[in-house]
C-alpha cells in the first residue's frame, strides 16, 4: 500500500483523499495522523478539536490551505495501522491507549468526552473563548490523563467489616467452641441415673445442635460488604453520541398457573423489566408460560400495549419503582424531586390508563374462571393450542422489539417474547428447572445476550438501575471473568410490621450471605440473580485450577483414588470440550463443512442437543447472533430447541443449565457452578433491587418451607450431595462446602428438635430432670455457655445491622418450621428414596386480600399444623402439672421446678407466633386441628403414665403390692 501511494483513514478505513491543492489531506501537522476530511469534519462538529493520537490542537483550516504536505511525510505514519477498517481492530500505537478492559481507543474517547465537557463550560462562561489562545498541550495532556485514570478505576470495591467489630466476634466464636467442648465433657461424664433415657436423648440432641451451629457459624468467618460505582460504569462503556457498549441482558420470567399467580402481578413484573434504566436494544424479556394458559397470553398482549405508554412515562420522570401497581400505591409525596410542570397532569392521565388496564386484565381473569367445554378459541377463530396443558406444541410470540411496535413517542422498545415449551405425555419436563433451560435455548437463538437475569413472576424490579449494579461486577475486566452470577437479596412487600412468620429471612440475607460473599460467593436462591451465560453452559472459568495428576492422598491413596474416578472423568471430558471450543474460536476462516465436522468430532450435539444455530451461539462469549444466522429461520429454530424431546441424551440438567434432581434446583445449580471453580458476588444496593410477594398466612408459609426442605433432603440423597461431590481439584473452598452441607442437612434437625421440645413436658409430668445437681464448675459452664450465645448474637447484630426483633423472629420460625415442615420433608424424602413416592407441590397463592395483611389471619387445614399444636398443648399441660406438684410438695419442690419450667416456657415462647396465627383474628382455628392435637396430647400423657420407664422394678413391684392390699 505504501508503494501504491494510497493512504487510508485510521477511523473509517477509506482513502484519506486530497485537499483543494491536490495534496494528500493532513489534519495534524505534528504527527501526520492519517484521517480523511469527512472524519476530520465530523470530529470538529462533535467538539473534538485535538488530534486523536498526539492530542495537539488542530490548526486553523484557513492556514492549512496554504500548507502542503508531501507523500513522504505521510509515509512516516504508515506503520500505525493504516489497514484498520473497524474500530475494534486498531493499530499498534492505538492499542497502547486502550483501557484495561480491551475497549478500542479508550484514550480517544476520554479525550472527546473531556473536550466536549470543556466546550460546554466555555460556552457558559466565556462565549469568546474560541478567539483566545488554545490551552497549552501539557495542560491538556494532564487533564486527559487524569480523566483516563478516573474512568479506569475499579467499578466496585470491597468494604471489609471494621476490625473493632469482627475481631471480638471471632474471638467469642472460638471461646464458645471451647466452652462447648467443656460443657459436653461435663454432660457426658455426669449421667442422670434416675432419668437415663431422658439424659441420653438430651445429650444426642445437644450434640447435633452443636454440629449444626458449627455448620452455620464458621461460613460467616469472613463477612464483607461491597459498593458499586455506576457512574464509572457509564464513563467507561457509554459515551454521548456513541453506541452503548454495555452488555446485553436477557430477562427470564417464569409462571405456571395464572389463577394462583395473578396475571396482574406478572404484568407488573414485565412492565418493570421493560422500563428498566438500560439501553433498550440491550434488554429482552422472555416470559415462560409453563401452563400454556390462554389467559397468560392475552394478558401479555394487553401488557405489551400498555407498555407503549408506561415506558416513556417512567423514563421521562425517572419513576421508582417502575411497576405501576406498586408505584401508584406508594404512601409518599409523589411530587418530591419532580419539578416538571407537566408531571402532575401526565401522572393523573397515566393512573387513569392503568386503572383501565387493570379492568381489562380483571375481565380476562373473570372470563377464565370457567373453561368452555370445547376449549378456548383465539380471536381469529382457531383453537388455542394449549387447551391441553399436558399435551401441546411449543409456542413463541414476539410482541415488542427492534422491528415491533414503538412507544407513543416513536422510540424503540425492548423485546418481549412469550414462550410456552412443548409438552407431550411420556416425557419428563422437570418443572421450573426444565422451563428455565428452555428459555436459555430460546434466548440463545433469538438474542443471545451474554448475561441472564431470572425473576419469579411476583418479583418486580424495584430499582431501575439494578442491572447496572450487576454489570459493575460482571463487566469488570478482572473480576468479571471469574463470576458465574451476581445474587441480589430478596425483599418483600405486603408483610406485617412484626414479620410474624419471618418471611423476610433477614438473618439469612443480611448475615449468612454476607459471610459467604467473603469466601467463594453467596448461594443461588432462585430469583434476582444475574448469570454469566457461559457458566450456565457448563464451561469452567478461564483461570480454573488444573487437576492434580493424582487425586489420591497420602493417608488413604487407594480409597481416595477410586472415589474420585468418575469425577476425574467428567472433569477430563469438560477440559476436552473447553479445548475444542478454544480451537473452534481460533479458526478465522472455516466453512460450514469444517464447522459441522469439528462439532461432530467434539460431540457438541451430545452436550447441547441437535441445533447447529444454538451450538454456534454457545461459542460467542460476548453474545450476539452469528453473522451467518438467517433471521427468517430463527423462530423455527427456537421452536425446535423447546421441543419436549430436545434434551434427551444430552447434558441438559446434568452438567449444563439448571440442574435437575431436586425441587430446589437453585441450590443445586449454584453448587455445580462453584464446584467448577466459579465465584459469585452478593450485591446489596441501598435501594432494594427487586421486591416480591410473600405467602404471609401460616399455612402457605409452612408449605413454602416444606418445599425448600424437601429439596434439600433430595439433594442429600442424590449424587450431588456436598458431603461427597466435587472434591476433585479442590475448587470448592472448605468453608463454602460447610455452608452447602448446612443447606442440605438442616431439615434433619427437626428430629432432635421435636425430641428436645418434648423433653420439658416429660420432665414436668414425671418429676424427673435431665440435668443432675449442679456444682460450682457446672454452674460456671452453663453460665458461660448462655453468655457466649448472647454475646455472639449481639456482636453478629452489630456488624450486620440486623435488628434484635428480626433475629428473634428468625429464631422463632426456626423452631416452628423445624417441628412441622422440616419433619414432614424428612419423612417424604425417605419415602421418595425407599419407595419411589414423589410428592407433587401446588404453587403457593401469593395474591393479597383487599384488606391490608388480609391473608395473615387466614387458616387453611393442613397436616403441618398438628405437630406444633401438639407440642404447645403438651408443654402447657406439663407446666400446669409441674406447678401442681410443687404446690403439693412444699418449699423444696420449687427449686427443681424452675429449671423444668424454664425449658417448657422456652418452647412455648418460640411457638407463640404459631399459636397466635393458629387462633386467627377471631379464633377461627380449624376444629380438626384442635381435636387432633388434644387427642395426641392425651394419648401421649396416658401412655406415659401407664408405662413410666423411669420407675425402677423394685419400686414398681412394691407399688403393685401396695395397690393389691388396698381394700377397694
Amino acid at each position: 500500500m505504501m508503494e501504491s501511494g494510497a493512504h487510508f483513514c485510521n477511523s473509517c478505513g477509506e482513502q484519506v483523499g486530497h485537499d483543494a491543492n491536490g495534496e494528500v489531506f493532513v489534519a495534524c501537522h505534528e504527527c501526520y495522523f492519517p484521517i480523511c476530511k469527512a472524519c476530520f469534519e465530523y470530529e470538529v462538529n462533535e467538539g473534538r478539536k485535538i488530534c486523536l493520537r498526539c492530542a495537539t490542537p488542530y490548526a486553523d483550516r484557513a492556514k492549512d490551505d496554504d500548507q502542503t504536505t508531501t507523500a513522504a511525510q505521510i509515509n512516516v505514519s504508515q506503520d500505525v495501522g493504516l489497514h484498520a477498517r473497524h474500530v475494534s481492530t486498531v493499530s499498534t500505537v492505538d492499542s497502547e491507549l486502550n483501557d484495561e478492559s480491551g475497549n478500542p481507543i479508550w484514550k480517544n474517547r476520554v479525550e472527546s468526552w473531556k473536550e466536549k465537557d470543556k466546550k460546554n463550560k466555555k460556552k457558559k462562561s466565556a462565549p469568546k473563548a474560541e478567539n483566545e489562545a488554545p490551552i497549552p498541550q501539557e495542560q491538556q495532556m494532564e487533564e486527559i490523563q487524569s480523566s483516563e485514570a478516573a474512568a479506569a478505576e475499579p467499578l466496585s470495591t470491597i468494604i471489609p467489616i471494621p476490625k473493632t467489630r469482627i475481631t471480638p466476634y471471632r474471638i467469642v466464636i472460638v471461646v464458645r467452641l471451647i466452652i462447648l467442648g467443656l460443657f459436653f465433657h461435663y454432660r457426658v461424664t455426669n449421667p442422670v441415673d434416675s432419668a437415663f433415657g431422658l439424659w441420653l436423648t438430651s445429650i444426642i440432641c445437644e450434640i447435633w445442635f452443636a454440629f449444626s451451629w458449627v455448620l452455620d457459624q464458621f461460613p460467616k468467618w469472613y463477612p464483607i460488604n461491597r459498593d458499586t460505582f455506576i457512574d464509572r460504569l457509564s464513563a467507561r462503556y457509554e459515551r454521548p453520541g456513541e453506541p452503548s457498549q454495555l452488555s446485553a441482558v436477557d430477562f427470564f420470567v417464569s409462571t405456571v398457573d395464572p389463577l394462583k399467580e395473578p396475571p396482574l402481578i406478572t404484568a407488573n413484573t414485565v412492565l418493570s423489566i421493560l422500563a428498566v434504566d438500560y439501553p433498550v436494544d440491550k434488554v429482552s424479556c422472555y416470559v415462560s408460560d409453563d401452563g400454556a394458559a390462554m389467559l397468560t397470553f392475552e394478558s401479555l398482549v394487553e401488557t405489551a400495549d400498555f407498555a407503549r405508554k408506561w415506558i416513556p412515562f417512567c423514563k421521562k420522570f425517572s419513576i421508582e419503582p417502575r411497576a405501576p401497581e406498586f408505584y401508584f400505591s406508594q404512601k409518599i409525596d409523589y411530587l418530591k424531586d419532580k419539578v416538571q410542570p407537566s408531571f402532575v397532569k401526565e401522572r393523573r392521565a397515566m393512573k387513569r390508563d392503568y386503572e383501565e388496564f387493570k379492568v381489562r386484565i380483571n375481565a380476562l381473569v373473570a372470563k377464565a374462571q370457567k373453561t368452555p367445554d370445547e376449549g378456548w378459541t383465539m380471536q381469529d377463530g382457531t383453537s388455542w393450542p394449549g387447551n391441553n396443558s399436558r399435551d401441546h406444541p411449543g409456542m413463541i410470540q414476539v410482541f415488542l422489539g427492534h422491528s415491533g411496535a414503538h412507544d407513543i413517542e416513536g422510540n424503540e422498545l425492548p423485546r418481549l417474547v412469550y414462550v410456552s415449551r412443548e409438552k407431550r405425555p411420556g416425557y419428563q419436563h422437570h418443572k421450573k428447572a426444565g422451563a428455565e433451560n428452555a428459555l436459555v435455548r430460546v434466548s440463545a437463538v433469538l438474542t443471545n445476550a451474554p448475561f441472564i437475569l431470572n425473576l419469579d413472576c411476583d418479583h418486580y424490579v424495584n430499582n431501575s438501575k439494578a442491572v447496572r449494579e450487576a454489570m459493575c461486577f460482571l463487566m469488570d475486566p478482572v473480576m468479571g471473568r471469574e463470576l458465574c452470577y451476581v445474587q441480589f437479596p430478596q425483599r418483600f412487600d405486603g408483610i406485617d410490621r412484626s414479620d410474624r412468620y419471618a418471611n423476610r429471612n433477614t438473618v439469612f440475607f443480611d448475615v449468612n450471605m454476607k459471610g459467604l460473599d467473603g469466601i467463594q460467593g453467596p448461594v443461588y436462591v432462585g430469583t434476582g440473580c444475574v448469570f454469566n451465560r457461559q457458566a450456565l453452559y457448563g464451561y469452567s472459568p478461564p483461570s480454573m485450577p488444573k487437576l492434580p495428576k493424582s487425586s489420591s492422598c497420602c493417608c488413604c491413596p487407594s480409597k481416595k483414588q477410586t472415589k474420585d474416578v468418575s469425577e476425574l472423568y467428567r472433569d477430563a471430558k469438560r477440559e476436552e470440550l473447553d479445548a475444542a471450543i478454544f480451537n473452534l474460536r481460533e479458526m478465522d476462516n472455516y466453512d460450514e463443512y469444517e464447522r459441522s465436522m469439528l462439532i461432530s468430532q467434539t460431540s457438541f450435539e451430545k452436550t447441547f442437543g441437535l441445533s447447529t444455530v444454538f451450538i454456534e451461539s454457545t461459542l460467542m462469549e460476548s453474545g450476539g447472533l452469528p453473522e451467518s444466522s438467517d433471521p427468517s429461520m430463527l423462530i423455527k429454530e427456537a421452536i425446535h430447541v423447546i421441543s419436549c424431546g430436545y434434551e434427551e441424551k444430552t447434558a441438559w440438567g446434568k452438567e449444563i443449565g439448571w440442574i435437575y434432581g431436586s425441587v430446589t434446583e437453585d441450590i443445586l445449580t449454584g453448587f455445580k457452578m462453584q464446584c467448577r471453580g466459579w465465584r459469585s458476588v452478593y450485591c446489596m444496593p441501598l435501594r432494594p433491587a427487586f421486591k416480591g410477594s410473600a405467602p404471609i398466612n401460616l399455612s402457605d408459609r409452612l408449605h413454602q418451607v416444606l418445599r425448600w426442605a424437601l429439596g434439600s433432603v433430595e439433594i442429600f440423597f442424590s449424587r450431588h450431595c456436598p458431603l461427597w461431590y466435587g472434591f476433585a481439584g479442590g475448587r470448592l473452598k472448605w468453608l463454602q462446602r460447610l455452608a452447602y452441607i448446612n443447606t442440605i442437612v438442616y431439615p434433619f434437625t427437626s428430629l432432635p428438635l421435636i425430641a428436645y421440645c418434648t423433653l420439658p413436658a416429660i420432665c414436668l409430668l414425671t418429676g424427673k430432670f435431665i440435668i443432675p445437681t449442679l456444682s460450682n464448675l457446672a454452674s460456671a459452664l452453663f453460665l458461660g455457655l448462655f453468655l457466649s450465645i448472647i454475646i455472639t448474637s449481639v456482636l453478629e447484630l452489630r456488624w450486620s445491622g440486623v435488628t434484635i426483633e428480626a433475629l428473634w423472629r428468625n429464631e422463632q420460625f426456626w423452631v416452628i418450621g423445624g417441628v412441622s415442615a422440616h419433619l414432614f420433608a424428612v419423612f417424604q424424602g425417605f419415602l421418595k428414596m425407599l419407595a419411589g413416592v414423589d410428592t407433587n407441590f401446588t404453587v403457593t397463592a401469593k395474591a393479597a386480600e383487599d384488606s391490608e395483611f388480609g391473608e395473615l389471619y387466614m387458616i387453611k387445614w393442613t397436616t403441618l399444623l398438628i405437630p406444633p399444636t401438639t407440642l404447645i398443648v403438651i408443654n402447657i399441660v406439663g407446666v400446669v402439672a409441674g406447678f401442681s406438684d410443687a404446690l403439693n410438695g412444699g418449699y423444696e419442690s420449687w427449686g427443681p421446678l424452675f429449671g423444668k419450667v424454664f425449658f417448657a416456657f422456652w418452647v412455648i415462647f418460640h411457638l407463640y407466633p404459631f399459636l397466635k396465627g393458629l387462633m386467627g383474628r377471631q379464633n377461627r382455628t380449624p376444629t380438626i386441628v384442635i381435636l387432633w392435637s388434644v387427642l395426641l396430647a392425651s394419648v401421649f400423657s396416658l401412655v406415659w403414665v401407664k408405662i413410666n420407664p423411669f420407675i425402677s422394678r423394685a419400686d414398681s413391684s412394691s407399688l403393685s403390692q401396695t395397690c393389691i392390699s388396698i381394700d377397694c
